[in-house]
């Protein structure tokens, strides 16, 4: 064994954590430098109907989300608005990623007929993973990157509403398949939400994008920091998840009693961390909140944050639970269930992304998809943008 002098063995180690942070904290000479491109979608809601679509009533999410990527396959060439952003006036060309923030199965509760995750997932790989014909700007198949919902992990591992059948892992086994190149494939009897977390972190335009399950809580925290300890502050970070900052509190775990998935509680248990602001999901998580809040203190290159769940197009800056913070948020639309598109198909949206790593900023532009319902062929129509320096 070589033994090393104090003063040599902190030089070692010093040059080598040096080396490591420069690997990724800068872009390599010969790195193109040229923007990348991005859809961000969210909660594609398999197994639900939307009550009228282009002029049809009860229309399967199958017909509904399958619209929206042949809409997605139209933007190639199509020209970005001269609006200041990332690649403004010019012509989109190619999508790089394509970003799915979750609910692909909706929860199989028998209140509302809803099929299987398993025929959901089929319908979300014939749909997402067959269908897109887009390219990146190397000429080959855009890339997919997906993180589970509340839905697809309570048909994992039960809900306190009646659901046929209790339990289907399908969605949740096939997103860890596909993210997490498993060595040995899970199946829905396989799959453990216990043990098969389904966090990963890809680097893009030399921004560190972490692809989280459901919301940073306390365990996903242990699995960030980890990640992150080989990213350079100099780095920016975005997240990507279902929940959105501001967490809803009954998916935590239920604090009461034996921690069960119950009725009279009304926890989802869909986060590991326990509830910690009182006995009832009607309470905000205030505790919870800040524990994030300091997380993202502690790691101030985290500068943004996409997620689903409201089923809303939004871009806003979260400021904590404390009014301290300035973390910028983008939310997306839900093709099925979209607070105004639900109500108004004209509105049905996903978010369109340009990185330019030479500046480091990142534009992301509102994207109508169905803004004339008699006639589907018609142009995507460009809504409200947002422009944020990641450095």
């Amino acid at each position: 064994m070589k033994h090393y002098s104090f003063p040599a063995f902190a030089l070692t180690v010093l040059l080598l954590f040096a080396g490591c942070k420069k690997k990724n904290s800068e872009i390599a000479p010969d790195q193109d430098m040229s923007p990348v491109q991005f859809i961000f979608t969210s909660d594609a809601h398999y197994g639900l109907t939307r009550s009228t679509f282009r002029g049809n009533s009860k229309v399967d999410a199958h017909i509904v989300n399958a619209a929206m990527v042949a809409k997605m396959n139209s933007l190639p060439d199509l020209i970005l608005p001269d609006d200041g952003g990332v690649n403004a006036g010019k012509k989109i060309g190619s999508v790089d990623y394509i970003l799915e923030a979750g609910d692909i199965a909706n929860r199989m509760e028998t209140s509302t007929t809803v099929q299987t995750a398993a025929q959901s997932w089929q319908q979300f790989n014939m749909d997402y993973l067959q269908s897109v014909t887009l390219k990146n700007k190397n000429n080959k198949k855009t890339e997919l990157f997906v993180v589970p919902g509340n839905h697809d992990v309570s048909n994992s591992i039960g809900f306190y509403g009646m659901m046929s059948p209790l339990t289907d892992a399908s969605s949740m086994a096939n997103i860890y398949n596909l993210m997490l190149n498993a060595p040995v494939a899970k199946t829905a009897a396989t799959f453990n939400y216990n043990t098969d977390r389904i966090n990963y972190s890809r680097e893009i335009a030399g921004v560190h994008f972490c692809f989280i399950q459901m919301w940073p809580d306390s365990a996903v925290r242990i699995w960030l920091n980890k990640d992150l300890q080989n990213v350079a502050g100099s780095t920016p970070v975005i997240i990507v998840a279902h929940d959105q900052p501001a967490v809803v509190s009954n998916h935590f775990t239920n604090p009461n009693g034996t921690f069960s998935i119950n009725p009279v509680d009304k926890f989802d248990n869909v986060l590991d961390e326990h509830f910690k602001d009182g006995k009832v999901p009607t309470v905000t998580a205030n505790i919870e909140q800040r524990a994030f809040a300091a997380f993202l203190k502690l790691h101030p290159n985290i500068k943004a944050y996409l997620h689903g769940h409201v089923h809303e197009s939004k871009f806003y800056v979260w400021n904590g639970p404390d009014n301290d913070l300035n973390l910028n948020a983008v939310s997306a639309d839900s093709p099925m269930k979209g607070l105004i598109s639900a109500n108004d198909e004209t509105k049905l949206s996903f978010q369109f992304g340009a990185i330019d790593p030479k500046t480091m900023t990142m534009t992301i532009r509102e994207c109508f998809w169905n803004v004339n319902p008699s006639a589907p062929a018609e142009p995507v129509k460009w809504g409200n943008m947002v422009t944020i320096k990641l450095r």
